[in-house]
Protein backbone atom coordinates (compact mmCIF):
# COMPACT_ATOMS: atom_id res chain seq x y z
CA UNK A 1 0.00 0.00 0.00
CA UNK A 2 2.84 2.76 0.81
CA UNK A 3 4.33 1.87 -2.97
CA UNK A 4 0.98 2.61 -3.82
CA UNK A 5 0.60 6.00 -2.14
CA UNK A 6 4.10 7.03 -3.28
CA UNK A 7 2.92 6.44 -7.04
CA UNK A 8 -0.02 8.46 -6.83
CA UNK A 9 1.93 11.18 -5.28
CA UNK A 10 3.92 11.46 -8.00
CA UNK A 11 0.99 12.73 -9.94
CA UNK A 12 -0.33 14.97 -7.31
CA UNK A 13 0.08 18.62 -7.73
CA UNK A 14 2.82 19.94 -4.59
CA UNK A 15 3.68 22.94 -3.37
CA UNK A 16 6.50 24.06 -5.14
CA UNK A 17 6.40 22.51 -7.98
CA UNK A 18 6.59 23.91 -11.78
CA UNK A 19 3.53 23.57 -13.60
CA UNK A 20 1.73 24.58 -17.14
CA UNK A 21 -1.23 26.32 -17.31
CA UNK A 22 -3.98 26.08 -20.22
CA UNK A 23 -6.48 27.43 -21.62
CA UNK A 24 -7.71 26.41 -25.26
CA UNK A 25 -4.39 26.69 -26.97
CA UNK A 26 -2.65 29.21 -24.76
CA UNK A 27 0.03 27.66 -22.39
CA UNK A 28 1.78 29.88 -19.42
CA UNK A 29 4.75 27.82 -16.95
CA UNK A 30 4.46 29.06 -13.48
CA UNK A 31 5.52 27.51 -10.07
CA UNK A 32 3.23 26.46 -7.05
CA UNK A 33 4.10 29.19 -4.31
CA UNK A 34 1.86 30.20 -1.64
CA UNK A 35 -0.03 33.24 -1.65
CA UNK A 36 0.95 34.51 -4.91
CA UNK A 37 -1.08 35.89 -7.33
CA UNK A 38 -0.84 34.19 -10.49
CA UNK A 39 -2.08 36.35 -14.06
CA UNK A 40 -3.22 34.07 -16.92
CA UNK A 41 -5.18 35.65 -19.85
CA UNK A 42 -6.21 39.15 -18.29
CA UNK A 43 -7.07 36.73 -15.23
CA UNK A 44 -5.62 36.74 -11.85
CA UNK A 45 -6.26 33.67 -8.74
CA UNK A 46 -4.06 32.15 -6.27
CA UNK A 47 -2.64 28.46 -6.98
CA UNK A 48 -3.14 27.57 -3.10
CA UNK A 49 -5.84 25.32 -3.52
CA UNK A 50 -4.80 23.07 -6.50
CA UNK A 51 -2.11 21.88 -4.23
CA UNK A 52 -3.16 17.63 -3.55
CA UNK A 53 -5.12 17.91 -6.80
CA UNK A 54 -4.28 15.50 -9.72
CA UNK A 55 -2.17 16.83 -12.44
CA UNK A 56 -4.64 17.49 -15.75
CA UNK A 57 -7.30 18.33 -13.59
CA UNK A 58 -9.64 21.72 -14.74
CA UNK A 59 -10.09 24.93 -12.23
CA UNK A 60 -13.24 27.13 -11.99
CA UNK A 61 -11.80 30.43 -11.09
CA UNK A 62 -14.27 31.89 -8.22
CA UNK A 63 -14.76 35.27 -6.55
CA UNK A 64 -11.43 36.24 -4.53
CA UNK A 65 -9.11 34.41 -7.25
CA UNK A 66 -9.51 30.91 -5.79
CA UNK A 67 -9.87 27.93 -7.58
CA UNK A 68 -12.27 25.22 -7.33
CA UNK A 69 -12.20 22.23 -8.81
CA UNK A 70 -15.03 22.03 -11.98
CA UNK A 71 -17.04 18.89 -11.74
CA UNK A 72 -17.82 16.41 -14.55
CA UNK A 73 -21.21 16.99 -16.60
CA UNK A 74 -22.60 14.40 -18.35
CA UNK A 75 -24.58 16.79 -20.93
CA UNK A 76 -22.23 19.08 -22.74
CA UNK A 77 -24.59 21.40 -24.24
CA UNK A 78 -27.89 22.84 -23.26
CA UNK A 79 -31.29 21.52 -23.65
CA UNK A 80 -32.40 23.93 -25.90
CA UNK A 81 -29.46 23.14 -28.53
CA UNK A 82 -31.52 19.93 -29.73
CA UNK A 83 -33.87 22.20 -32.02
CA UNK A 84 -31.74 22.97 -34.64
CA UNK A 85 -32.74 24.36 -38.21
CA UNK A 86 -31.98 22.64 -41.69
CA UNK A 87 -29.72 25.49 -42.49
CA UNK A 88 -28.38 29.14 -42.23
CA UNK A 89 -29.20 30.63 -45.97
CA UNK A 90 -31.69 32.83 -43.94
CA UNK A 91 -29.74 33.63 -40.97
CA UNK A 92 -28.47 37.64 -41.57
CA UNK A 93 -25.98 38.71 -39.14
CA UNK A 94 -27.37 42.46 -38.75
CA UNK A 95 -26.04 42.31 -34.98
CA UNK A 96 -29.67 42.67 -33.54
CA UNK A 97 -30.13 38.88 -32.77
CA UNK A 98 -29.02 39.01 -29.25
CA UNK A 99 -31.07 40.62 -26.85
CA UNK A 100 -28.70 40.85 -24.20
CA UNK A 101 -26.46 44.36 -24.29
CA UNK A 102 -22.78 44.45 -22.92
CA UNK A 103 -24.41 46.50 -19.65
CA UNK A 104 -26.71 43.15 -18.89
CA UNK A 105 -23.98 40.55 -19.22
CA UNK A 106 -21.53 42.74 -16.78
CA UNK A 107 -24.40 42.85 -14.43
CA UNK A 108 -24.35 38.88 -14.74
CA UNK A 109 -20.90 38.93 -13.63
CA UNK A 110 -21.44 40.98 -10.70
CA UNK A 111 -24.14 38.90 -9.61
CA UNK A 112 -22.09 36.66 -9.35
CA UNK A 113 -23.41 34.37 -12.26
CA UNK A 114 -20.77 31.20 -13.55
CA UNK A 115 -19.92 31.28 -17.50
CA UNK A 116 -22.38 28.47 -17.99
CA UNK A 117 -25.11 30.06 -16.38
CA UNK A 118 -24.41 33.48 -18.56
CA UNK A 119 -23.94 31.16 -21.68
CA UNK A 120 -27.37 29.97 -21.14
CA UNK A 121 -28.84 33.81 -20.96
CA UNK A 122 -27.38 34.41 -24.02
CA UNK A 123 -28.71 31.51 -25.76
CA UNK A 124 -32.53 31.93 -24.31
CA UNK A 125 -31.88 35.60 -25.70
CA UNK A 126 -30.89 35.08 -28.76
CA UNK A 127 -33.26 34.90 -31.69
CA UNK A 128 -31.73 33.21 -34.26
CA UNK A 129 -30.06 30.10 -32.27
CA UNK A 130 -32.87 28.00 -32.62
CA UNK A 131 -33.06 28.33 -36.51
CA UNK A 132 -29.34 27.39 -36.82
CA UNK A 133 -27.81 24.03 -37.73
CA UNK A 134 -26.28 21.76 -35.30
CA UNK A 135 -22.69 22.01 -36.64
CA UNK A 136 -23.68 26.04 -36.32
CA UNK A 137 -25.19 25.77 -32.60
CA UNK A 138 -22.03 23.61 -31.49
CA UNK A 139 -19.26 26.26 -33.08
CA UNK A 140 -21.08 29.14 -31.39
CA UNK A 141 -21.68 27.39 -27.92
CA UNK A 142 -18.06 26.71 -28.21
CA UNK A 143 -16.80 30.19 -28.82
CA UNK A 144 -18.75 31.79 -26.05
CA UNK A 145 -17.42 29.19 -23.76
CA UNK A 146 -14.03 30.76 -24.41
CA UNK A 147 -15.18 34.03 -23.80
CA UNK A 148 -17.28 33.69 -20.39
CA UNK A 149 -16.04 30.56 -18.77
CA UNK A 150 -13.00 30.95 -16.20
CA UNK A 151 -11.58 27.13 -16.26
CA UNK A 152 -8.10 27.24 -16.36
CA UNK A 153 -6.08 23.33 -16.53
CA UNK A 154 -2.72 22.34 -14.44
CA UNK A 155 -0.77 20.18 -16.47
CA UNK A 156 2.63 18.42 -15.23
CA UNK A 157 5.51 19.93 -17.74
CA UNK A 158 6.37 17.69 -20.60
CA UNK A 159 8.96 18.65 -23.70
CA UNK A 160 5.58 18.57 -25.67
CA UNK A 161 3.59 20.66 -23.80
CA UNK A 162 6.68 23.28 -23.27
CA UNK A 163 7.55 22.91 -27.27
CA UNK A 164 4.14 23.88 -27.79
CA UNK A 165 4.00 26.86 -24.53
CA UNK A 166 7.58 28.17 -26.54
CA UNK A 167 6.49 28.10 -30.02
CA UNK A 168 2.92 29.64 -29.49
CA UNK A 169 4.07 32.38 -27.33
CA UNK A 170 7.73 33.66 -28.08
CA UNK A 171 8.95 30.77 -31.06
CA UNK A 172 11.82 33.48 -31.57
CA UNK A 173 13.49 32.64 -28.09
CA UNK A 174 13.71 28.62 -29.88
CA UNK A 175 14.68 29.30 -33.17
CA UNK A 176 11.04 28.58 -34.55
CA UNK A 177 11.61 25.10 -33.32
CA UNK A 178 8.36 22.96 -33.61
CA UNK A 179 7.78 20.27 -31.34
CA UNK A 180 7.31 17.51 -34.20
CA UNK A 181 11.01 18.84 -35.47
CA UNK A 182 12.05 18.64 -31.44
CA UNK A 183 10.85 14.62 -31.42
CA UNK A 184 12.57 14.44 -34.76
CA UNK A 185 15.75 15.58 -33.13
CA UNK A 186 15.46 13.14 -30.19
CA UNK A 187 14.90 10.27 -32.36
CA UNK A 188 18.01 10.95 -34.68
CA UNK A 189 20.26 11.38 -32.37
CA UNK A 190 19.69 7.95 -30.92
CA UNK A 191 18.76 9.98 -26.90
CA UNK A 192 18.47 7.38 -24.31
CA UNK A 193 19.50 6.67 -20.59
CA UNK A 194 22.88 5.71 -19.81
CA UNK A 195 24.66 7.76 -23.18
CA UNK A 196 27.07 10.94 -23.16
CA UNK A 197 25.37 13.72 -25.69
CA UNK A 198 26.89 16.75 -26.44
CA UNK A 199 24.34 19.94 -26.85
CA UNK A 200 25.17 23.06 -28.06
CA UNK A 201 21.80 25.50 -28.36
CA UNK A 202 20.19 28.36 -27.99
CA UNK A 203 16.59 27.78 -27.22
CA UNK A 204 16.30 28.82 -23.85
CA UNK A 205 16.85 25.35 -22.47
CA UNK A 206 14.16 23.50 -24.45
CA UNK A 207 16.23 20.92 -26.00
CA UNK A 208 18.27 20.75 -23.35
CA UNK A 209 15.55 19.77 -21.01
CA UNK A 210 13.91 17.27 -23.78
CA UNK A 211 17.33 15.70 -23.68
CA UNK A 212 17.03 15.32 -19.65
CA UNK A 213 13.78 14.28 -19.49
CA UNK A 214 14.75 11.78 -22.25
CA UNK A 215 17.58 10.01 -20.37
CA UNK A 216 15.88 9.95 -16.78
CA UNK A 217 18.74 11.04 -14.94
CA UNK A 218 20.99 8.47 -16.18
CA UNK A 219 24.08 8.94 -18.47
CA UNK A 220 25.82 12.60 -18.60
CA UNK A 221 24.82 15.88 -20.71
CA UNK A 222 27.73 18.05 -21.26
CA UNK A 223 26.11 21.58 -22.38
CA UNK A 224 28.47 23.71 -24.94
CA UNK A 225 28.12 27.07 -24.15
CA UNK A 226 29.00 30.59 -26.10
CA UNK A 227 29.52 33.62 -23.98
CA UNK A 228 29.77 33.94 -20.28
CA UNK A 229 27.37 31.22 -19.11
CA UNK A 230 24.97 28.50 -20.25
CA UNK A 231 21.16 29.68 -20.49
CA UNK A 232 18.77 27.12 -18.96
CA UNK A 233 15.34 28.95 -18.58
CA UNK A 234 13.44 26.33 -20.18
CA UNK A 235 15.42 23.74 -17.95
CA UNK A 236 13.81 25.31 -14.72
CA UNK A 237 10.40 24.73 -16.13
CA UNK A 238 10.90 21.40 -16.00
CA UNK A 239 11.26 20.99 -12.57
CA UNK A 240 13.35 18.08 -12.36
CA UNK A 241 14.74 16.40 -9.39
CA UNK A 242 18.37 17.36 -7.73
CA UNK A 243 19.41 13.94 -9.12
CA UNK A 244 19.14 14.75 -12.92
CA UNK A 245 21.38 17.87 -12.19
CA UNK A 246 24.07 15.76 -11.01
CA UNK A 247 24.28 14.25 -14.87
CA UNK A 248 24.78 17.76 -16.10
CA UNK A 249 27.82 19.60 -17.35
CA UNK A 250 28.98 23.03 -19.10
CA UNK A 251 31.71 23.60 -21.27
CA UNK A 252 32.34 26.94 -22.94
CA UNK A 253 32.51 26.73 -26.75
CA UNK A 254 35.33 29.30 -26.84
CA UNK A 255 37.45 26.56 -25.42
CA UNK A 256 36.84 23.48 -27.54
CA UNK A 257 40.53 24.14 -29.68
CA UNK A 258 42.20 24.53 -26.46
CA UNK A 259 40.81 21.48 -25.71
CA UNK A 260 41.62 20.04 -29.00
CA UNK A 261 45.68 21.09 -29.25
CA UNK A 262 45.86 19.79 -25.72
CA UNK A 263 46.83 23.32 -23.95
CA UNK A 264 44.13 23.82 -22.30
CA UNK A 265 45.03 24.23 -18.24
CA UNK A 266 42.02 23.94 -16.37
CA UNK A 267 43.86 24.49 -12.96
CA UNK A 268 44.90 27.88 -14.55
CA UNK A 269 42.18 30.96 -13.49
CA UNK A 270 40.19 32.31 -16.40
CA UNK A 271 40.64 35.21 -17.78
CA UNK A 272 37.28 36.95 -16.77
CA UNK A 273 38.25 36.59 -13.06
CA UNK A 274 41.34 38.93 -13.27
CA UNK A 275 38.94 41.20 -15.30
CA UNK A 276 36.41 41.35 -12.58
CA UNK A 277 39.64 41.86 -9.93
CA UNK A 278 40.74 44.94 -12.06
CA UNK A 279 37.26 46.25 -11.76
CA UNK A 280 36.83 45.57 -8.13
CA UNK A 281 40.23 47.71 -7.60
CA UNK A 282 39.19 50.42 -9.41
CA UNK A 283 36.04 50.54 -7.29
CA UNK A 284 38.18 50.61 -4.50
CA UNK A 285 40.10 53.33 -5.86
CA UNK A 286 36.99 55.70 -6.51
CA UNK A 287 35.64 54.77 -3.02
CA UNK A 288 38.93 55.82 -1.46
CA UNK A 289 39.10 59.07 -2.18
CA UNK A 290 35.33 59.29 -0.87
CA UNK A 291 36.28 57.97 2.48
CA UNK A 292 38.68 60.70 2.59
CA UNK A 293 36.70 63.16 1.68
CA UNK A 294 34.14 62.23 4.66
CA UNK A 295 37.24 61.86 7.14
CA UNK A 296 38.22 65.37 6.36
CA UNK A 297 35.73 67.49 8.62
CA UNK A 298 36.43 64.62 11.62
CA UNK A 299 39.88 65.53 11.03
CA UNK A 300 39.23 69.61 10.75
CA UNK A 301 37.02 70.05 13.86
CA UNK A 302 38.66 68.50 16.69
CA UNK A 303 36.54 68.96 19.42
CA UNK A 304 33.73 65.85 18.22
CA UNK A 305 33.44 63.01 20.58
CA UNK A 306 35.06 60.34 21.27
CA UNK A 307 31.49 58.27 20.35
CA UNK A 308 30.83 58.99 17.07
CA UNK A 309 34.83 58.46 16.11
CA UNK A 310 33.64 55.08 17.40
CA UNK A 311 30.70 54.88 15.23
CA UNK A 312 32.67 55.80 12.21
CA UNK A 313 35.33 52.90 13.18
CA UNK A 314 32.32 50.61 13.82
CA UNK A 315 30.91 51.12 10.54
CA UNK A 316 34.72 50.86 8.71
CA UNK A 317 34.79 47.39 10.29
CA UNK A 318 31.68 46.35 9.26
CA UNK A 319 32.35 47.13 5.75
CA UNK A 320 35.56 45.74 5.73
CA UNK A 321 33.80 42.66 6.66
CA UNK A 322 31.58 42.88 3.98
CA UNK A 323 34.02 43.40 1.62
CA UNK A 324 36.30 40.17 2.68
CA UNK A 325 32.87 38.07 2.93
CA UNK A 326 31.72 39.24 -1.29
CA UNK A 327 35.67 38.02 -1.82
CA UNK A 328 35.28 35.31 -0.32
CA UNK A 329 32.09 33.94 -1.87
CA UNK A 330 33.57 35.18 -5.46
CA UNK A 331 36.29 32.95 -4.76
CA UNK A 332 34.07 29.94 -4.03
CA UNK A 333 32.06 30.52 -6.89
CA UNK A 334 35.11 30.68 -8.82
CA UNK A 335 36.90 27.25 -7.77
CA UNK A 336 33.84 25.89 -8.43
CA UNK A 337 33.53 26.86 -12.03
CA UNK A 338 36.95 26.02 -11.92
CA UNK A 339 36.24 22.42 -11.09
CA UNK A 340 32.83 22.04 -13.08
CA UNK A 341 35.08 23.09 -15.88
CA UNK A 342 38.21 20.22 -15.01
CA UNK A 343 34.91 17.67 -15.19
CA UNK A 344 33.52 18.41 -18.41
CA UNK A 345 37.03 18.54 -19.97
CA UNK A 346 37.94 15.28 -18.44
CA UNK A 347 34.44 13.55 -19.81
CA UNK A 348 35.71 15.62 -23.25
CA UNK A 349 39.43 14.11 -23.34
CA UNK A 350 37.95 10.75 -24.17
CA UNK A 351 36.91 11.51 -27.17
CA UNK A 352 34.02 8.98 -26.68
CA UNK A 353 30.66 10.79 -26.91
CA UNK A 354 27.12 9.11 -27.83
CA UNK A 355 25.81 11.61 -29.67
CA UNK A 356 25.66 15.41 -30.33
CA UNK A 357 22.77 18.10 -31.13
CA UNK A 358 22.70 21.21 -32.35
CA UNK A 359 20.17 24.00 -32.37
CA UNK A 360 21.39 27.48 -32.53
CA UNK A 361 21.39 31.07 -34.04
CA UNK A 362 24.91 30.72 -34.95
CA UNK A 363 26.22 29.61 -37.95
CA UNK A 364 26.33 25.53 -37.50
CA UNK A 365 29.44 24.77 -39.62
CA UNK A 366 32.18 25.52 -37.73
CA UNK A 367 30.88 24.11 -34.48
CA UNK A 368 29.55 20.86 -36.07
CA UNK A 369 33.07 20.33 -37.94
CA UNK A 370 35.00 21.40 -34.48
CA UNK A 371 32.55 19.50 -32.13
CA UNK A 372 32.20 15.70 -34.24
CA UNK A 373 35.57 15.07 -33.19
CA UNK A 374 34.73 14.66 -29.77
CA UNK A 375 32.34 11.45 -30.98
CA UNK A 376 33.01 7.97 -31.14
CA UNK A 377 32.54 6.39 -34.82
CA UNK A 378 29.36 5.07 -36.00
CA UNK A 379 27.34 7.51 -33.69
CA UNK A 380 24.39 9.66 -34.85
CA UNK A 381 24.52 13.59 -34.56
CA UNK A 382 21.62 15.71 -35.81
CA UNK A 383 22.04 19.91 -36.49
CA UNK A 384 18.61 22.29 -36.82
CA UNK A 385 18.32 25.11 -38.31
CA UNK A 386 15.74 27.85 -39.19
CA UNK A 387 17.34 28.18 -42.96
CA UNK A 388 18.39 25.34 -45.21
CA UNK A 389 21.52 27.07 -46.91
CA UNK A 390 23.41 27.15 -43.79
CA UNK A 391 22.74 23.10 -43.60
CA UNK A 392 23.80 22.89 -47.13
CA UNK A 393 27.24 24.26 -46.59
CA UNK A 394 27.54 21.65 -43.59
CA UNK A 395 26.43 19.29 -45.80
CA UNK A 396 28.65 19.92 -48.51
CA UNK A 397 31.72 20.50 -45.94
CA UNK A 398 31.24 17.15 -44.67
CA UNK A 399 31.15 15.33 -47.68
CA UNK A 400 34.66 17.31 -48.69
CA UNK A 401 36.27 16.26 -45.68
CA UNK A 402 34.59 12.63 -45.31
CA UNK A 403 34.23 10.74 -41.59
CA UNK A 404 30.82 11.03 -42.25
CA UNK A 405 28.26 8.63 -43.69
CA UNK A 406 24.02 8.42 -44.39
CA UNK A 407 23.78 12.13 -44.70
CA UNK A 408 20.24 13.36 -45.13
CA UNK A 409 18.70 16.83 -45.19
CA UNK A 410 15.18 16.29 -44.60
CA UNK A 411 12.61 19.34 -43.73
CA UNK A 412 9.39 18.70 -41.59
CA UNK A 413 5.33 19.12 -42.24
CA UNK A 414 3.22 19.54 -40.43
CA UNK A 415 -0.76 20.04 -40.48
CA UNK A 416 -3.63 19.57 -37.89
CA UNK A 417 -7.09 17.71 -38.90
CA UNK A 418 -10.23 18.12 -37.05
CA UNK A 419 -11.16 15.08 -36.34
CA UNK A 420 -15.59 15.35 -35.52
CA UNK A 421 -18.49 13.18 -36.58
CA UNK A 422 -19.43 14.23 -40.18
CA UNK A 423 -17.33 17.45 -40.33
CA UNK A 424 -13.79 15.76 -40.69
CA UNK A 425 -11.33 18.31 -42.30
CA UNK A 426 -7.42 19.99 -41.76
CA UNK A 427 -7.58 22.87 -40.40
CA UNK A 428 -7.33 26.03 -42.35
CA UNK A 429 -4.28 27.61 -40.67
CA UNK A 430 -1.10 25.71 -40.49
CA UNK A 431 2.30 26.38 -40.04
CA UNK A 432 4.61 27.71 -42.33
CA UNK A 433 7.79 25.77 -41.82
CA UNK A 434 9.54 23.93 -38.66
CA UNK A 435 12.85 24.09 -39.56
CA UNK A 436 15.50 21.58 -41.41
CA UNK A 437 17.69 19.00 -40.02
CA UNK A 438 21.28 17.76 -41.17
CA UNK A 439 21.79 13.97 -39.85
CA UNK A 440 24.10 11.29 -39.99
CA UNK A 441 26.34 9.18 -38.55
CA UNK A 442 30.22 9.26 -37.89
CA UNK A 443 32.80 6.29 -39.02
CA UNK A 444 36.46 5.62 -38.37
CA UNK A 445 38.56 7.15 -41.02
CA UNK A 446 42.88 6.70 -41.60
CA UNK A 447 43.94 10.39 -40.54
CA UNK A 448 47.65 9.60 -40.74
CA UNK A 449 47.38 10.04 -44.75
CA UNK A 450 45.18 12.60 -46.44
CA UNK A 451 42.37 11.72 -48.70
CA UNK A 452 44.33 12.33 -51.88
CA UNK A 453 47.51 10.46 -51.32
CA UNK A 454 46.57 6.92 -51.40
CA UNK A 455 45.42 7.44 -55.27
CA UNK A 456 48.21 9.40 -56.22
CA UNK A 457 50.56 6.32 -54.62
CA UNK A 458 49.01 4.09 -56.78
CA UNK A 459 50.17 3.62 -60.45
CA UNK A 460 48.27 4.77 -63.26
CA UNK A 461 47.16 1.92 -64.85
CA UNK A 462 48.34 0.28 -68.20
CA UNK A 463 47.08 0.17 -71.46
CA UNK A 464 46.82 -3.08 -73.51
CA UNK A 465 48.35 -3.14 -76.95
CA UNK A 466 46.01 -4.51 -79.57
CA UNK A 467 47.72 -6.46 -82.06
CA UNK A 468 46.10 -6.78 -85.56
CA UNK A 469 46.72 -10.75 -86.65
CA UNK A 470 45.56 -11.88 -90.14
CA UNK A 471 43.81 -15.46 -89.75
Amino acid sequence: MADNVDDDSLYRIKEGDYVVLKRGDIFKAVQIQPKKKVIFEKQWFFLDKAVGQLYSSTFEIVSGGILQPLKPKHTDSSTDAKEAGTDNRNIVDDGKSQKLTRDDIETLKEKGMKGQEIIQQLIENSSTFRDKTEYAQDKYIKKKKKKYENTVTILKPSCRILAMMYHGREPGKICHLRYDTLAQMLTLANIHAGSKVLVFETCAGLVLGSIMERMGGYGSVIQMYPGGGPVRAGVESFGFPEHFHDMLHEFPICHVNALLAGTLDTAAKDPSADSKKSDMAAEEEQNQPEAERRGSPEEQSMETSSGADGSHDHEKAEQEKLKEARAQGKKVKQEEKRKKLAAAAALLEGRNADGLVIASRFHPCPVLTGLLKFLSPSRPFVVYSQYKEALIECYTKLKEQGGTVNLRLTDTWLRHYQVLPNRTHPVLLMSGGGGYLLSGTTVAADRSKPAGSQRAEEPAAKRLKLTHTEG
